[in-house]
């Protein structure tokens, strides 16, 4: 057979397989809603600005926690591959007050510390089971980007002087980090599924002393849960 008849022919199978496979594919939109704990005191970076707070404000790492919820396509690849892109949301604020000082007159000088990471992720999901099984239990990881917010709002105290002034300091980023995840999908009919999922995520920014912080930087990591509903298609 001639050579170039032979292109020809790889081609159009190529072609075929291209536009075969993703009407093979399961794809499936998930919508989860969960809770995300930052890392405790004893997992920070060295330099991470909420263990520094924890020295002089009545705050811990652990205040933070709170609601998260998102949105993740996810299409698979084979019979045990799933490949996924999700956006999720994550805002928490919490007052605090100094540990170890007050006002003149002897009250209590109040701050709001503000944490928001809205994280794209793109992961890979293994499913020993198969993706048609009744019950799919799976693992996986990959990337995110991370885009963030900080501040610290209220009153402060002037440690050259002593005076209490009001005052906000800000602080924003986007890092790249891990995720680590691990969960299961059990479907419901053809269309639905639901599921858990536990995710661990590693991520550090950059909030500067010379800004007004306590320290360099800002530790992203935590772990969450979360419970999700899934519409194939």
């Amino acid at each position: 057979m001639p050579a170039h008849r032979m292109s020809l022919m790889a081609a159009v199978l190529a072609a075929g397989l291209l536009w075969s496979q993703p009407a093979q594919a399961q794809q499936w939109l998930a919508f989860n809603v969960g809770e995300l704990s930052l890392r405790g005191l004893d997992g920070r970076i060295h330099d991470d600005v909420l263990l520094e707070n924890s020295t002089v404000f009545d705050i811990f790492p652990s205040d933070f926690s709170n609601v998260t919820f998102g949105g993740e396509w996810q299409a698979g690849i084979g019979r045990h591959f799933e490949f996924g892109v999700g956006l999720d949301y994550y805002r928490s604020t919490v007052p605090s007050v100094y540990l170890d000082y007050v006002d003149f007159d002897g009250s209590e000088i109040y701050q709001d510390f503000r944490l928001r990471i809205t994280p794209v992720t793109f992961t890979l999901r293994v499913n020993p089971f198969g993706t048609n099984a009744p019950f799919q239990p799976y693992v996986g990881g990959g990337v995110g980007v991370f885009n963030w917010r900080y501040s610290e709002v209220g009153d402060f105290i002037d440690f050259t002087t002593f005076e209490v002034f009001n005052d906000r300091f800000v602080a924003t980023g986007t890092d790249v980090g891990t995720v680590i995840l691990g969960g299961v999908r059990v479907p419901i009919g053809t269309w639905f599924a639901a599921g858990f999922e536990a995710r661990y995520q590693h991520a550090a920014g950059t909030v500067g002393i010379d800004q007004g912080f306590l320290a360099e930087r800002i530790d992203l990591g935590g772990f969450s849960t979360r419970y999700s509903i899934q519409f194939r298609f």
